[in-house]
């Protein structure tokens, strides 16, 4: 029997949380899959190997579970699962993040219904500690919607691809783009999404595919093409600059590359939804955080209103304060505002 669906698990550190991932993916109840992890040489990797070692026992033909002999780093991680996954399609998970129930069918199924899919834009839910303790969800449309290949669908599919946990793509198609071009950006999903739509499909998905653990310290600025633009458990103002100029250059490169219009709406969508890019460092001292925010306006966001309006509200109101603005506001409506002018697909 083939298997439909590769579940890539990156695997550095967090061995505390793997436990709690494992078993949400077994409690699927959906039956064609593999589960593929790759430990990247992480401090952490005996324990990894262990708890691994512990489920394959009660699982056996269920996991493939590979070690690194050199640190890839998250976007050479990613590529590696993919190449070592045999599945049609890969969904990925954070290693500190929940699979929802009834996900790995929701996948398959919709999978079903069209032709050609490339990637499935996901619903995820965020949080706090306990998954019963859900405090937002990105939801991006109301219902199942199918977009066609090209250049509104990449645009439509770039920022809302940044979550790794339960993002779906084609395998076969990712592994022809494959490349270490863009490594140490921590987006190769994003060159990955833009690439493969550009002759396949994407559906948007409304059920809720992932739960996304809040309060996680990020691990990034281990491997050789991280050290230098990112700092291990911390989040810092330059991270975060050099990340927005990885969304921005893998665009730009594409759009090149690829001869498709993507790059100017790109950075529009960005702007109108650039609340959480501001925010991730609106608790520095205002002085950086001005620093900041110049630096990003430099990048082309000066031009956009919204971009001014989630700055003077973090600025007068505060991260705390608007997050729970933004939150009543999803709440009421029932999925993510749409702000400008968003392609939603078409038959």
């Amino acid at each position: 029997m083939n298997t439909v669906i590769s579940v890539c698990i990156p695997a550095y550190n967090r061995p505390e949380v793997l436990v709690s991932l494992l078993d949400s993916i077994l409690i699927q109840n959906y039956a064609d899959f593999e589960i593929v992890i790759c430990e990247d040489k992480s401090p952490a990797r005996e324990q990894i190997r262990d708890i691994v070692s512990t489920y394959s026992q009660k699982r056996p033909g269920l996991f493939r579970y590979f070690e690194n002999e050199h640190n890839l780093g998250y976007d050479g991680n990613i590529r590696n699962l993919i190449e070592k996954a045999s599945g049609d399609y890969c969904l990925f998970m954070g290693n500190d993040d929940l699979m929802y129930p009834g996900a790995l069918a929701t996948v398959a199924s919709t999978i079903a219904r069209y032709e050609n899919v490339g990637v499935l834009l996901r619903t995820y839910a965020s949080f706090n500690e306990s998954p019963e303790n859900i405090d937002q969800v990105f939801r991006y449309f109301q219902s199942e919607i199918f977009f066609p290949a090209g250049s509104e669908t990449i645009t439509t599919f770039y920022r809302r691809s940044v979550v790794i946990s339960g993002m779906v793509i084609q395998r076969k198609e990712a592994l022809k783009y494959s490349t270490p071009q863009f490594d140490g950006t921590l987006l190769y999903q994003l060159y990955l999404v833009a690439n493969v739509l550009t002759r396949m499909n994407g559906v948007f998905v409304p059920q809720i595919l992932a739960l996304y653990r809040n309060g996680g310290i990020p691990d990034f600025g281990n491997s050789e093409k991280e050290k230098g633009k990112f700092t291990p458990k911390i989040q810092t103002p330059e991270s975060s600059l050099h990340f927005m100029q990885g969304m921005l250059e893998i665009a730009r490169w594409t759009e090149s590359a690829r001869g498709v219009r993507i790059y100017r709406p790109i950075l529009k969508d960005i702007g109108n939804y650039s609340y959480p890019i501001l925010a991730i460092q609106a608790k520095q001292p205002v002085s950086v955080f001005l620093k900041y925010a110049y630096r990003l306006a430099v990048m082309g966001f000066w031009k956009n209103k919204l971009f001014y309006l989630y700055l003077l509200s973090l600025l007068f109101l505060g991260p705390a304060r608007v997050d729970r603005i933004i939150q009543y506001i999803k709440r009421r409506v029932g999925h993510t505002p749409v702000l400008g002018k968003v392609y939603r697909g078409g038959a």
